[in-house]
């Protein structure tokens, strides 16, 4: 598959007309990386604008007593870079693959070149960086007031909106999660979260596997309205 047509299929350029792709084609290398590989970390980034075609990436900081905590995943058609006239705040994080990704790139020059020639782009951005920034703050809220039972449902049901495969009853996670690794992402203990999985499983809320979450999206919704959360 040419890097042409991934380019084509990520939404924020979806308007743009075929000679603009073929420009932004010759600009923008693409690069297969392996998963489990860390591409950045807050003492090493690169200035540029990068683009998913394929895979996921995890966003993560670590604390002074060296506990990771997952601050997001960013799936096919995600965004995410540094430079000075835009920033998706992930100058000063971790990032790494959790399966293989495809990953296109846009130097400091190029991108913005780019936009000076494709102003309506520019608002594209924008819009894409407040709905991240929407979506952070939301998340930061919750992991800060709610209650472990809370912050789980709210992250799985986060989850299956950006992963979720639907299964029945149930929406699968289209992510490989182990216990530690959603206890990463709320701040949590890994023994907390097994004991609350396993009570989410015997209310068949959830279903579990090998690395796998299957939720049932309307009775996690009806929790959090009954919680308050």
């Amino acid at each position: 598959m040419d890097k042409l047509w991934y380019l084509s299929q990520i939404s924020v350029f979806d308007e743009l007309p075929m000679e603009d792709l073929m420009e932004l084609d010759k600009m923008a290398p693409m690069s297969t990386i392996k998963k489990n590989t860390i591409i950045q970390t807050p003492e090493n980034y690169h200035e540029g604008m990068y683009f998913i075609k394929e895979g996921k990436l995890r966003l993560y900081k670590i604390n002074a007593e060296g506990k990771q905590f997952t601050l997001g995943i960013l799936g096919k058609g995600n965004i995410f870079g540094e430079i000075d006239s835009f920033s998706f705040g992930t100058k000063d994080v971790f990032i790494e693959t959790i399966e293989e990704t495809l990953l296109c790139s846009l130097s400091k020059n190029h991108f913005e070149n780019f936009i000076e020639k494709h102003p309506r782009l520019a608002l594209r951005f924008l819009k894409a960086l407040s709905d991240r920034l929407r979506e952070r703050d939301a998340m930061l809220e919750k992991l800060a007031f709610g209650d472990i039972r809370t912050r789980t449902l709210h992250l799985l049901l986060k989850l299956s909106e950006q992963f979720g495969i639907k299964d029945g009853e149930y929406y699968k996670i289209d992510l490989p999660l182990t216990h530690q690794e959603l206890a990463n992402m709320i701040g949590a203990t890994r023994e907390s979260v097994s004991v609350l999985l396993k009570e989410l499983v015997k209310e068949e809320i959830i279903r579990t596997g090998r690395k796998s979450v299957h939720l049932k999206v309307d009775i996690a919704k009806e929790q959090l309205e009954m919680s308050g959360g």
